[in-house]
């Protein structure tokens, strides 16, 4: 009976999951895209520069692409209870939260490109990164919406319109990144900087094409019609109180490789654009995964919603099978083709050099950044966002950073030290995420949760 149930549920996550693997992974790969074009038509000094600004934009775009990322569950419920009305007001409530998050979080973003020697660059790195910083900071802005748009579609289960305006979005930016950069007959070569616009048009035609569907589709006119703008205090509130710390789980990830980022710009140039190369490459999985993460959260809050312990389980656990298994055949492709992958993004042999020996740490990592990110996601499902966010703190703030720090600096590791420290990080996040998602959901935890409302 259990084995029918689970085969089900996996066939299920898997559906869902598919389309918004295919979002994510367009997501990230506009950043691929963007370094690959840059490491090979501009070099690695350039392809540092902008790694740095990426990592730095990321950084804090991560409190809200993280943060929005808990819509997508109370979606899922309230679909499960029917309650349209309820789907509307959420709606509107997202928007202004997403409006909240924009105008805070340019903010911070302006400090950082204003301050930008704060980050102790080389001085070639600091006289290309602050400009190619703050474009990218702009481009944030409809990012936020887009991603905010996206936790509706993919709460209902209808991920694949997402899907397809990433995927347009990702070639529309190949496109127009490749002009920008070489410059045609009209406009004079961009270099580096025409990378920067391009992310920043991209992300607006992808907002505005998922605004326009939801307006005028009949899949989703019938939620999204008749709108009242007003501001909802009791619902704005409940989406910050879950949107903050939820953001903050995914904000002390990547600030800690974003952190990784900066201290390898203490180590050297090279030792910089490999770090970028290996991350990058990382980071493709690592949205991949997210995406069965999200596609697991939002399962968890239809069960959550029909009350049912069992499938809150079986869809933890069916996320957890999935994860694993996409993550162990990834591991595998990045120790088999690690040379192919790094020629891919630079032919300078010092930085492939550089970058091999972090690319099989990256592999290794692949396990532990899977079951860490699903942990998350399923503990989202079920609303359970400030216990997890204090894991994640502690474990790449208290542990990563400082063992990566020591290793690479006290006992001469260098870059491999500093992974090596990521590494631990990840593994013991996943191992406490677990833990603690296995004990939520014991027959005894969800009765009472049940009795008490508790959301």
């Amino acid at each position: 009976m259990f084995k029918d149930r689970f085969k089900k549920e996996l066939k299920t996550t898997i559906k869902l999951a598919v389309p918004i693997i295919i979002a994510q992974l367009g997501v990230v790969l506009m950043g691929v895209t963007d370094n690959v074009m840059v490491g090979r038509l501009l070099g690695k000094v350039p392809l540092g520069a902008s790694g740095i600004a990426n990592s730095i934009a990321f950084l804090i775009s991560s409190l809200a692409v993280g943060g929005m990322s808990v819509v997508a569950p109370m979606v899922s419920k309230y679909y499960a209870e029917k309650d349209s009305s309820g789907l509307k007001e959420l709606y509107v409530s997202t928007l202004w939260v997403t409006g909240i998050f924009s105008v805070v979080l340019t903010g911070m973003g302006y400090v950082a490109y204003a301050n930008f020697q704060w980050f102790q660059q080389p001085d070639i790195i600091n006289q290309t990164s602050s400009d190619f910083l703050w474009i990218l900071i702009l481009s944030n802005i409809p990012l936020y919406f887009f991603i905010s748009l996206k936790q509706f579609s993919d709460g209902l289960s209808k991920a694949k319109i997402a899907m397809v305006i990433t995927t347009f979005g990702l070639g529309f930016n190949i496109i127009v990144n490749y002009f920008l950069i070489t410059g045609t007959a009209w406009w004079a070569p961009m270099g580096l900087l025409g990378a920067a616009y391009a992310t920043f048009l991209t992300r607006i035609l992808m907002a505005v094409l998922l605004f326009v569907y939801f307006k005028y589709s009949k899949s989703f006119s019938h939620y999204f019609s008749h709108l009242s703008f007003t501001f909802n205090k009791g619902l704005v509130s409940e989406i910050l109180k879950r949107s903050i710390p939820g953001g903050s789980q995914f904000f002390f990830e990547i600030a800690a490789f974003s952190f990784a980022v900066i201290m390898m710009g203490w180590i050297s140039e090279t030792a910089l654009a490999a770090h970028q190369i290996a991350i990058n490459i990382a980071s493709t999985t690592y949205m991949m995964a997210t995406g069965i993460s999200f596609a697991g959260g939002i399962r968890v809050g239809e069960a959550w919603g029909q009350r049912s312990p069992k499938g809150i389980r079986t869809a933890g656990y069916a996320s957890y099978f999935l994860v694993l298994a996409f993550m162990g055949i990834s591991m595998m492709l990045i120790l088999l083709f690690d040379n192919a992958l790094l020629g891919f993004y630079i032919d300078d042999q010092e930085v492939i050099t550089a970058a091999l020996p972090l690319l099989a740490i990256a592999a290794f990592f692949q396990l532990s950044d899977g079951f860490q990110v699903v942990g998350l996601g399923v503990l989202r499902g079920l609303s359970d966002i400030k216990i997890p966010t204090i894991i994640t703190f502690v474990a790449y703030w208290c542990v990563a950073l400082p063992l990566g720090y020591f290793l690479g600096f006290k006992f001469g590791f260098k870059a491999q030290g500093i992974w090596w420290g990521l590494l631990v990080g990840l593994s013991l996040s996943g191992v406490f995420l677990y833990a603690r998602f296995n004990n939520l959901t014991s027959s005894a935890a969800l009765r009472r949760r049940f009795v008490t409302g508790a959301k």
